[in-house]
């Protein structure tokens, strides 16, 4: 099988995200499956960045340890990734940045003087580089580079990697697949195409690691998605506008992270109890306070699962790549409408800042739902008692209609009430809409499997993990067993799921096991845990290692 392992690093600033982007392009024209892991510390300027590209036959969305090429900008480049250089590693690196290193060393300073181009332009050399190392013809790069580098640079980047190309050799040859190429998005991208594809008229955020992009991606295609952005001064801020544009009838999302996250509690509280719908993206990375803010961490389940005060149902989606963060990001937002309960859409800075290979083939479009709106006949009632707990909607600006939003316990009107009858009322039908969610889950794919349901062996996963532990599960013939909504939990889908399961093994990104704390609630044996926690996702074979130690 053909697979190829690129790194490339360098300092902050440097382009190297985008840099890891165009290679990642590069190959996707050639027809391979590509995934792109970007590490970076929470720095402007300076500090190491790299990232790792595989590109391969089939379908990837996690990295391998050991590496192919290395192209490194500087000497912390080729040092701190020793243990990844193989024998048939090839280097290629800046001859001014780094001193101590064996291969191809390209001049990268006299490069750009003689060129009279600008220093991110280095980038575009070490694309040239690496295209003539894997025997790739230039036209390939060149149709990269016209495609992401504006009009006015476009000139110099193709005249510096020329000059990258020549400098090197040949040392193995990429093979065009017959495989068409797909688009490369980040798990952001997916998640907000998702959104509007589930109906988004505004998105509002306050820039929060790893949803950040997320905010960018939607404000510089706003036009285009016939969107609204909005970008308010805090988090709190943001929750307490999108509820206020639900009110009105507008389908809102945000995005933030844990900190961010925190402050919106009791908006999602407000949200819970006047019954207004939102969609909340909350992007993981590791705590508590601040912790490590670029990294990436599943630490957040119990959180989103218990935030806010009282009792309250909500939609809680966990996707594991692309294609389930498009579809899932739709029906969250879709059944958050339909059932007037907050739904929260649980990444992490794998999936969110991760690059895929988008296939739209693979998506399985969730079906269209609407809000149950009222149909104008007697007087509204905002919080009227129906079967199913779900009370039509009306919104402000209809002549006569009074609609009622309210944070203290109700009654039908809206009016506040402390009899005990009424507040039982209340609660009862809160919990009736939680369960008319549940019943309609059952129909959706909430708990899917991958690999031999009779192998004796089932490794348990969620969200950005199930990639390695895909590909793992194949070296030992198991079952991978992968839950997507997680609030309220599919009872039903998992017991099917897990008829059979021989030994057990629970994959998390978390230091205390929290998709099994969650499984044991629920009187499910999550098995062995096999936990990682410093930060950083499993490679696959970093995975197999670990598994190999469990699984005897």
């Amino acid at each position: 099988m053909s697979e190829y392992s690129i790194l490339i690093g360098g300092k902050a600033g440097e382009g190297i995200n985008t840099a890891g982007l165009s290679i990642a392009g590069l190959f996707s024209r050639l027809g391979y499956y590509t995934y792109m892991y970007f590490d970076y510390p929470s720095l402007i300027r300076g500090g190491h960045n790299f990232a790792i590209i595989r590109a391969s036959e089939k379908k990837v969305r996690a990295h391998r340890t050991p590496v192919d090429v290395l192209l490194a900008f500087d000497q912390k480049s080729v040092d701190n990734h020793r243990e990844r250089v193989h024998d048939g590693t090839t280097i290629i690196y800046d001859a001014s940045g780094a001193v101590k290193a064996d291969g191809y060393g390209l001049p990268l300073d006299r490069i750009i003087k003689e060129e009279k181009a600008p220093p991110i332009t280095k980038n575009s050399a070490m694309l040239g580089a690496l295209a003539r190392v894997a025997g790739i013809e230039p036209a390939v790069y060149e149709d990269v580079l016209r495609a992401t580098v504006p009009a006015k640079h476009l000139e110099a980047n193709l005249r510096v990697a020329r000059r990258g190309y020549d400098t090197t050799g040949e040392v193995f040859t990429v093979e065009p697949l017959e495989h068409p190429a797909l688009p490369v998005l980040t798990g952001n991208e997916a998640t907000g195409l998702g959104l509007v594809y589930g109906g988004l008229e505004s998105y509002v955020a306050y820039p929060m690691t790893p949803s950040s992009n997320l905010l960018h991606f939607l404000a510089r295609r706003a036009e285009d998605l016939a969107i609204k952005v909005l970008h308010p001064e805090n988090e709190i801020s943001v929750i307490l506008m999108a509820l206020g544009l639900a009110y009105a009838g507008e389908k809102a999302a945000v995005g933030t992270s844990g900190g961010g996250f925190c402050l919106m509690t009791e908006g999602l509280s407000l949200a819970g109890m006047s019954e207004i719908p939102v969609t909340i993206v909350m992007g993981q990375r590791p705590g508590p306070s601040t912790g490590v803010p670029t990294y990436t961490a599943q630490s957040d389940l119990h959180f989103v699962l218990n935030a806010g005060q009282g009792e309250f149902p909500r939609l809680v989606v966990a996707p594991g790549d692309l294609e389930e963060a498009y579809s899932w990001s739709a029906a969250a937002l879709m059944l958050s409408w339909k059932y007037q309960v907050p739904s929260i859409i649980l990444t992490d800075k794998t999936l969110a800042e991760g690059a895929f290979s988008f296939d739209a083939g693979a998506v399985t479009a969730p079906p269209d739902r609407e809000p149950v709106l009222w149909d104008g006949s007697g007087g509204y009632r905002r919080y009227a008692r129906t079967e199913g707990g779900v009370s039509p909607l009306a919104f402000p600006g209809r002549e006569g209609v009074i609609v009622k939003a309210s944070s203290y316990a109700h009654d039908e009107t809206g009016f506040t009430t402390e009899t005990a009858e009424g507040v039982r009322g209340l609660q009862e039908k809160m919990l009736a809409k939680g369960e008319s969610l549940r019943r309609e889950l059952m129909t959706y794919p909430a708990v899917k499997t991958y690999g031999p349901h009779d192998a004796g062996t089932t490794i348990i996963c969620w969200g950005s993990q199930k990639g390695a532990c895909i590909e793992a599960a194949e070296r030992f013939e198991a079952q991978v067993v992968q839950p997507l909504v997680l609030a309220p939990f599919p009872v039903r889908a998992w017991k099917e799921a897990m008829i059979g399961a021989g030994r057990v093994v629970c994959v998390e990104n978390n230091a205390t096991g929290e998709l099994a704390r969650l499984l044991r609630q629920q009187n499910f044996d999550p098995g062995r845990p096999v936990l990682k926690y410093d930060g950083r996702p499993f490679a696959v074979d970093e995975l197999e290692a670990r598994l190999g130690e469990v699984i005897a």
